[in-house]
């Protein structure tokens, strides 16, 4: 699939809205939200037929998760930089909390067994992880990906949205070399957690690689309901 993915996302609202939901709804989901995915789309694109249930936290993480796919979906030919990953994460926190750039303060992360580094090293990591990122030469994009999301969350830059961050910059690697986005569904959190800890980089690229297949489906299933719907 070259630019077909990114043409139909900018271009069809039934997939647009589509990706945007599932996308926002699984990854607040890992993350602990309560939404529903009604509920998801509903705050998102401002419907107001469903009742919502929410705390305000909740209600910030679906619209901010939805202008940083935005953020994404047009700045994705761009190299990475520190701004771009920064811009990421402060839209993806905003009116939750104030994050102006790495952490400086030392975190843990719930549920695993691992201690990212300290706060004094985050910014040279950052620097290397960056440099790494726009020029080493992997066998595949889908091992890039799996090797720089699992050394990105290892590192953990952030006091809050790293998971969310890093999810994020998954599709804006795959966007960027042609291919359709993925979503790693809330059911899979254990599976998508494993790969971390274990650092499976050939388990998690080969996960991802799945994913983007069983997009391209759902993108050509999308896009053949709406001609049959255009034709009515």
């Amino acid at each position: 699939m070259t630019s077909k993915a990114i043409d139909v996302l900018k271009n069809s609202k039934a997939y647009f809205e589509d990706f945007i939901t599932r996308s926002t709804y699984n990854s607040n989901a890992i993350e602990g939200s309560t939404l529903t995915y009604a509920n998801t789309y509903a705050i998102i694109f401002n419907d107001e037929s469903f009742k919502i249930t929410a705390t305000s936290r909740e209600i910030y993480e679906a619209i901010n998760h939805k202008y940083a796919i935005n953020h994404i979906i047009h700045k994705h030919v761009e190299n990475l930089t520190q701004k771009f990953i920064v811009d990421i994460v402060k839209t993806i926190n905003k009116n939750i909390l104030e994050v102006e750039g790495f952490r400086n303060v030392n975190v843990l992360i719930r549920g695993s067994e691992h201690i990212p580094p300290d706060k004094t090293q985050i910014y040279n990591l950052m620097m290397y992880f960056i440099d790494n990122y726009n020029n080493t030469v992997f066998d595949s994009v889908f091992e890039k990906i799996a090797t720089m999301h699992i050394e990105f969350e290892k590192i953990h830059p952030f006091i809050d949205g790293n998971g969310r961050t890093g999810r994020l910059l998954i599709n804006y690697e795959l966007l960027k070399n042609g291919l359709a986005p993925c979503v790693i569904p809330v059911e899979d959190r254990s599976i998508y957690f494993e790969f971390i800890n274990r650092n499976d980089v050939q388990g998690f690229a080969k996960y991802i690689e799945d994913k983007v297949k069983q997009e391209e489906v759902r993108i050509e299933q999308i896009a053949s309901a709406e001609a049959i719907g255009d034709r009515r």
